[in-house]
């Protein structure tokens, strides 16, 4: 119960401090990848409404496009030398990269609960474990053994499981 009300303190409760480090790695590692895509979508969300609007003040979209020089394929700057293709290939780039950095950043809030269900179903399991005995009344020996074998001279080797509660 502890680890639903806080992550790793069913960890801490079942005295197995060696699995903190590793919980809070996996929430810190979703947590950057979340703020990461957030901030990388909204990039390319403004970068692809300042290249769609009409607005000549409007040009975030000039730095993120690496590839060609804006007389390529800016209509709203140059008008006289801008290709309509170029221009086009940009605006679906922007596009596909609006949908990249969406579609990680949902991953990634998924990857976050399931981080967290991950982390409570292994207090659960490791806290129901730990009163599981493992004695020496507990056995399994394998050890050969010799069969008589029907119509053939001789002995074959086969190999017997034992195991004692």
């Amino acid at each position: 119960m502890l680890a639903i009300a806080f992550p790793g303190m069913g960890q801490v409760y079942n005295r197995k401090y060696w699995k903190l480090p590793f919980v809070y790695a996996g929430f810190g590692a979703l947590i950057y990848s979340i703020s990461f895509n957030t901030k990388q979508y909204n990039e390319m969300m403004q970068a692809y409404q300042d290249f769609t609007d009409n607005i000549p003040e409007t040009d975030s979209y000039i730095p993120l496009v690496k590839f060609a020089e804006p007389p390529e394929y800016d209509p709203v700057l140059y008008p006289d030398t801008y290709d309509p293709a170029n221009a086009s290939w940009v605006k679906d780039n922007l596009l596909e990269a609006v949908d990249y950095y969406k579609r990680y950043r949902d991953l990634s809030y998924i990857g976050i609960a399931a981080w967290y269900l991950i982390t409570v179903l292994d207090a659960n399991v490791d806290a129901s474990l730990s009163n599981f005995d493992v004695t020496d009344k507990l056995n399994v020996d394998v050890s050969p053994m010799q069969l008589p074998v029907p119509g053939v001279v001789g002995t074959g080797i086969n190999i017997r499981l034992t195991y004692t509660f």
